[in-house]
């Protein structure tokens, strides 16, 4: 720039400059110089920056300045030049220092290398202008890189040279390929040897684990096997201890020496069921127990069970009694000896821990049912059914309206929901589910001494009891329930209980069984049906009982012989219903007997009783005075103290009961007898005459076998051997039938009866090629087969299965039971079979 004054101008263009560091230049005729001059005339033409030549500045660095024209007016993108140049205001000017950017550059841009950086002024291609870097050569050229700089003006070029100051080293561009792939490998060498290693581990552990599965199932095996030979070496000197007792009791003996024989039959019998017990534990566990689908009675096997606990109720004094809703089937589809067994355990356990009070079973389909399985109380708060702990949770003395007036455990079976239940029953509601299968309630209720809080959680824990000290009061080996509970599970059911101490406890449990017709009932295997009486059909009863679940417990047994019934509380409304007076009326006919309960019984109404009966019949109001029956638990005092035609023992069940009423209302028995004879008889029916040879080596259980097989009438031959049974069992046989013992020494059962079979097998092959030389007509004429019935002292399922593959047609236990054996040998020795 000059210093002297510029001339005067046409035209002049101020500039301001906007960096802090040159605002205070101010330059008003920047047309004064011959490169000023173009670029504000380009810039004012176009509105765009337009960059000077680099020159020095005052810090003798070369830099540049970019210039931008300032209108007055917005202008539009395309407006002319003339309208550009009227409407410029002035200039706007920056100074850059190239060094000074290119330098700041370099810094952000540091690294462990040094760049070298040349900046070059391109505009005249022929003559570059180096705008910044260094012209001296470097001693190591390294590859450089060109790149393009815009500042802001299309008219100038600059261009920005850059390399390494020393020989750069080996980039990790380059390395990274050659490692990576090395890695890769390494990686799969490492997977394929890691596969291979674990497929070496697999390979081991299968090996281990089939080694344990083969240690597993040689200890399962040997369990079977040692579980059959304790069952078989307990149960077979018992088959003989209960076997000579039961002959010895067929003989005369005096009353001291019959007791102490029944008392040592009946230690034998706990016995058996102990050992029965265990060994069901052990066939749950291994999973080999298996249920029977027959026909039964389930009322009967109720009668069956309270008839075996009614001795020890009548002693206690407490009220033993079942009710089966009308609804259940009469003949059901499944195992009834499981079915009994879980029955009885429940009941038995009952009985050991309730000194006063009831035992109430009942039974209930499940769709009218308010006896949920999830039994559940409603929990009060520091307690539980509203005892704040076990000392004060003891029975009131109120009254409480149940079988015997005593409280509860469960609060859901009170007479309200028994009512609820009884109007199923009579509305006839239809059955939710129309398949074949039954789906059962059953309830066992007892006012015993409850289950402590502490031992609830283990009721069914196998062999724990709630009181396992030396000093308990109750014995037991706490393993009933247990079975019951597998039992239940297996029988598709759950099992759950309700307990309060000093109360007592109510356990439920469900059961799902099948219909079954009662004409199906000759197509399907065997049962023994117990039919009722039909001499009762016809009559009426008046019930005097101020219970009212009693009272229903007495219609359903009176129901069951055929006797409909009406339900009164006291003995004046009784006399009341005969009489018509205070508004009773007997809806039905006059009933034929008077049954009143023992509670509401006493000698204060004995005799007027009896009078205001003969007085209504003298009055015409009766034609025929009723018979007057008494249901206590102690007949024979009872009967001698009071007038009465006869006393029902208790507990009720509708065998008793119809013998009762048999004797007092003066019915002959002959179907009762003939029935009886049937029953008693039946075994003795097939047996009678028949050849049957017995094949044990022990000779105890031979002369037990002989014994009671002789005793029904058959005609026995006993050998100890298999050798010995081949030698007698040639064809034509001379025997009906076979019993055979299966562990023997020399030939066993198994190995004898293969014999046996193969034996027939070959006679009736001959058979049937007709070869008369060695076969003769008798031969001809049938089949040959022997019943051939195991006798077995182990009850596994194991050696079930092997009695069926050697070909054995059956299996009867030791030690003997007559229904077991009735069971047994009815379709082979038949009447109606030939052999």
């Amino acid at each position: 720039m000059k210093h002297e004054p510029s001339p005067v101008q046409d035209e002049y263009a101020p500039v301001i400059y906007s960096q802090e560091t040159v605002s205070y230049i101010e330059g008003l005729d920047m047309m004064s110089g011959e490169e000023d001059r173009e670029n504000i005339l380009r810039s004012r033409a176009s509105g765009k920056a337009v960059l000077t030549r680099p020159f020095r500045l005052m810090s003798n660095h070369l830099g540049v300045v970019l210039t931008f024209p300032v209108y007055l007016d917005d202008l539009t993108a395309d407006a002319k030049e003339e309208d550009r140049v009227k409407a410029t205001a002035g200039y706007l000017g920056g100074a850059f220092d190239v060094e000074s950017l290119v330098e700041n550059l370099l810094r952000q841009l540091a690294g462990n290398q040094e760049l070298v950086v040349n900046v070059y002024d391109v505009t005249n291609n022929s003559n570059p202008l180096l705008m910044y870097g260094s012209e001296v050569p470097l001693g190591n050229p390294s590859p450089s890189h060109i790149c393009m700089l815009d500042f802001g003006d299309p008219c100038r070029k600059h261009h920005m040279i850059c390399r390494y100051r020393n020989k750069p080293h080996v980039p990790w561009s380059a390395i990274t390929p050659s490692s990576c792939v090395f890695v890769i490998l390494m990686l799969l060498e490492y997977i394929i040897y890691a596969a291979w290693s674990r497929y070496d581990n697999v390979k081991e552990d299968y090996r281990k684990m089939e080694e344990l599965k083969k240690q597993a199932e040689a200890a399962d095996v040997a369990k079977s096997q040692f579980l059959a030979t304790v069952s078989h070496e307990i149960r077979t000197p018992m088959n003989g201890v209960l076997g000579m007792l039961d002959m010895l009791l067929d003989t005369d003996l005096k009353s001291t020496q019959r007791d102490y024989a029944q008392t040592a039959q009946v230690c034998g019998k706990a016995l058996i069921s102990l050992i029965n017990e265990v060994l069901d534990r052990a066939k749950i566990e291994a999973g080999k127990l298996d249920l029977e689908s027959v026909p039964f009675d389930l009322r009967s096997i109720l009668d069956d069970v309270i008839s075996l606990f009614s001795s020890k109720s009548r002693e206690k004094g407490i009220e033993l009694a079942v009710y089966v809703s009308e609804r259940v089937p009469e003949i059901l589809l499944g195992d009834p000896g499981r079915f009994r067994q879980i029955i009885t355990n429940l009941v038995g356990n009952s009985i050991k821990f309730t000194e006063q009070g009831h035992i109430f079973v009942q039974v209930h389909l499940a769709d009218h049912s308010n006896l949920a399985t999830e039994a559940k109380v409603e929990p009060v708060a520091n307690g539980m059914n509203g005892h704040k702990n076990e000392t004060t949770a003891v029975a009131t003395s109120v009254s409480c309206n149940t079988l015997s007036g005593f409280e509860a455990a469960d609060s859901r079976n009170n007479w309200e929901n028994f009512k609820l239940l009884l109007s199923y029953e009579k509305n006839e509601m239809p059955y939710e589910s129309v398949s074949d299968k039954v789906t059962l309630v059953v309830s066992v209720e007892d006012t015993g001494i409850g289950i402590p809080l502490d031992a609830q959680g283990k009721v069914f824990t196998p062999f724990m009891q709630a009181d396992s000290s030396t000093s308990r009061t109750y014995g037991g080996t706490g393993i009933g329930l247990s079975i019951s509970k597998c039992l239940v599970e297996i029988m598709g059911g759950q099992i759950n209980f309700v307990s309060r101490p000093h109360v007592g406890s109510t356990f439920t449990f469900t059961a799902v069984l099948q219909r079954c017709d009662r004409s199906a009932v000759s197509d399907s295997k065997p049962v023994m049906l117990h039919p009722l009486p039909s001499s009762f059909k016809g009559l009426s009863a008046l019930l005097v009982d101020r219970r009212p679940v009693r009272a229903t417990v007495t219609k359903y047994h009176l129901q069951r012989l055929g006797i409909t019934s009406e339900v009164v509380a006291t003995i004046e409304l009784a006399l009341g219903a005969f009489s018509g007076r205070n508004g009773h009326s007997l809806a039905r006919k006059l009933p034929c007997m008077l049954l009143i309960e023992n509670d509401s019984w006493s000698s204060k109404v004995d005799v007027p009783l009896r009078s205001s009966l003969l007085e209504m019949k003298q009055n015409g109001q009766t034609p025929v005075l009723p018979k007057i029956v008494l249901t206590a638990a102690e007949s024979d005092k009872l009967k001698g103290n009071y007038a009465v035609d006869s006393v029902i023992t208790k507990p009720l069940k509708a065998s008793t009961l119809a013998a009762c009423l048999f004797q007092a209302l003066g019915i002959t028995q002959t179907q009762l007898s003939h029935e009886k004879q049937d029953s008693s008889g039946s075994l003795r029916g097939l047996l009678l005459g028949r050849n049957i040879l017995v094949v044990d080596d022990n000779k105890v259980n031979l002369r037990v076998a002989a014994g009671t097989l002789k005793k029904f009438g058959a005609k026995v031959e006993c050998v100890e051997s298999g050798k010995d049974a081949l030698a007698l069992l040639q064809i034509p046989y001379k025997f009906d039938l076979c019993l055979m013992d299966i562990q023997m020494p020399e030939m066993d059962g198994f190995e004898a009866t293969r014999h046996i079979r193969a034996m027939e097998a070959k006679a009736n092959g001959e058979a049937d090629t007709g070869d008369d030389s060695e076969v003769d007509r008798a031969t001809r004429a049938g089949k040959w087969h022997l019943p051939v019935l195991a006798m077995t002292a182990d009850v596994i399922q194991a050696t079930h299965e092997e009695c069926t593959k050697c070909g054995m047609d059956g299996y009867v236990t030791k030690p003997f039971e007559e229904k077991q054996l009735f069971q047994a040998v009815q379709k082979f020795l038949d009447p109606g079979m030939s052999t």
